[in-house]
């Protein structure tokens, strides 16, 4: 059965006074991804969270809608739980935030174990150790604690952690970040099987310019809260009238 990934149309989102995303529209289709770009500032994260069940202060959605594995973001109860299950969430700066008193193993398997506390433990250890494999971090990482290990193994974990309920969506911010090139093509590909064999949906946040190529991205623009450009890639981006940037300038770091 395929995914229905994303799909927002017309999403807004205020904190107090300040529109932080402004009429968005945007589609994350399965087996594919999307790069949402755009300078520090532009609404990125927020619309994030939005889509990726983040929980940010003060932020509410003031307008628009938007479907997430096919369940709309307003609905609560068990819809929420739902969603929260099929969604993967990859935040800014996961690797660093890990829970510093559990151990890797517990780190990963949390998605499973704070729903069911009557996991099968051999089950979820196979399931550990198939993702840490995957990733390319040692078994002997699983009883470690995240501040034993270096920023790259941590970013790992926490990719690994989203990725332990085979999501059919997700939501990752910076993917990549931490990581040096030969484990780079070890994430990519691992997040490219995903695409092809569940399919899953993948919206990622970056500011990589290299991420969006290698993963033949279609690509969202964002500047101030609203879309200025879509396009397929870093070369194929339309922009709206007004918000052209100057020639050579990279998208990922538009002002």
């Amino acid at each position: 059965m395929t995914s229905p990934g994303i799909v927002a149309t017309g999403v807004r989102r205020s904190f107090g006074d300040v529109h932080a995303v402004r009429n968005v529209s945007l589609e994350a289709r399965a087996g594919a991804v999307t790069g949402l770009v755009g300078p520090n500032g532009s609404g990125k994260s927020s619309l994030a969270s939005i889509l990726g069940g983040g929980a940010e202060r003060g932020l509410v959605v003031a307008g628009g809608s938007a479907r997430v594995a096919g369940i709309p973001v307003h609905k609560r109860g068990r819809s929420l739980r739902v969603r929260e299950y099929l969604t993967g969430r990859l935040a800014q700066g996961a690797g660093a935030a890990l829970p510093a008193r559990l151990t890797v193993a517990d780190v990963i398997g949390e998605p499973i174990t704070a729903r069911d506390r009557t996991v099968n433990r051999r089950a979820l250890a196979v399931r550990v150790a198939g993702l840490l494999d995957e990733l390319e971090l040692p078994l002997g990482a699983a009883p470690k604690y995240p501040y034993e290990l270096s920023a790259g193994m941590r970013q790992r974990v926490a990719l690994a952690r989203a990725l332990v309920l085979d999501p059919q969506v997700l939501v990752a911010d910076e993917p990549f970040a931490n990581l040096d090139p030969e484990v780079r093509a070890t994430v990519r590909g691992a997040l490219a099987r995903r695409m092809h064999e569940r399919p899953m949906a993948l919206l990622m946040i970056t500011s990589d310019r290299e991420a969006i190529v290698e993963l033949e991205a279609d690509v969202l623009v964002l500047r101030s809260g609203h879309p200025v450009a879509f396009g397929h890639g870093v070369d194929g981006l339309q922009w709206t009238p007004g918000d052209a940037p100057p020639v050579g300038t990279d998208v990922t770091s538009t002002p």
